[in-house]
C-alpha cells in the first residue's frame, strides 16, 4: 500500500492537512493538567473528555459510513477514557480519516465514492467540502476545550496557545514535511 507521501500533491494535501489538525489535537491533550480532563464545567455541558471522545466517534462514524471496507477504530466512552486511550484512539481515528480522504480525492477514484457525515444526513460527493467540513467539525470543538480550560482554571501553556498557529513546526511533527520553501515557491498572480 502506498504511503500518503507517494500520493498526488492534491491528495496528499487533504490527507496532510487531516494529520496536521490532528497533531493540533494532540497538542491540546499534551498541555492540559490532568486535573482538567474530567473536570465538571460551571453550568453544565460537555467536559474536556466528552469532547475529545466525541471527536474521535465522530471519525469512526465518517469512516464506518463512509469508508466501511477500511478498518473502524474502537469507539472510547467518555465515562471510563483515560488521557493516554484519548491520545492513542484519536491518533489511530486520524490515520483512519485520512486514508478515507486519500481514497476520496485519488485519481483513481478509490472505493470511496460519497461522503456520509451521518444516518441522517444527505450524502455528499467527495472533494474539497468533504476535508473542509472535517476541520471545522474538528475546530469547533478544539476552541471549546481551549475555552473551556481556560475558564475551568486550567489554562493551557503558551506553547500550545501559539503553537497550534506554527503550521510549518506542524507539519514536520506530523511527518509531512512543509518547508517555507516550499510555500514561498508558489506562484502568485498580481
Amino acid at each position: 500500500m502506498e504511503t500518503v507521501a507517494e500520493r498526488t500533491p492534491v491528495v496528499r494535501g487533504a490527507a496532510e492537512i487531516f494529520l496536521v489538525n490532528e497533531r493540533m489535537n494532540q497538542m491540546v491533550i499534551e498541555g492540559l493538567e490532568a486535573e482538567a480532563w474530567r473536570a465538571k464545567p460551571a453550568g453544565g455541558g460537555r467536559s474536556i473528555v466528552a469532547i475529545f471522545t466525541h471527536v474521535h466517534n465522530v471519525r469512526c462514524k465518517w469512516v464506518r459510513l463512509t469508508a466501511p471496507h477500511l478498518k473502524v477504530p474502537r469507539q472510547l466512552d467518555r465515562a471510563r477514557c483515560t488521557v493516554r486511550q484519548a491520545s492513542a484512539g484519536l491518533a489511530e481515528s486520524a490515520a483512519r480519516c485520512a486514508e478515507m480522504l486519500a481514497e476520496a480525492l485519488g485519481e483513481d477514484g478509490g472505493r470511496v465514492a460519497k461522503f456520509v457525515r451521518d444516518g441522517w444526513a444527505k450524502p455528499w460527493r467527495v472533494g474539497p467540502e468533504m476535508l473542509s467540513y472535517m476541520i471545522a467539525h474538528e475546530a469547533h470543538h478544539r476552541g471549546q476545550v481551549c475555552m473551556l480550560a481556560r475558564q475551568m482554571g486550567f489554562k493551557l501553556p503558551e506553547t500550545v496557545n501559539y503553537g497550534v498557529w506554527n503550521w510549518e513546526k506542524l507539519f514536520g511533527e506530523s511527518g509531512v514535511g512543509l518547508t517555507s520553501a516550499k510555500i514561498g515557491s508558489r506562484r502568485r498572480d498580481k
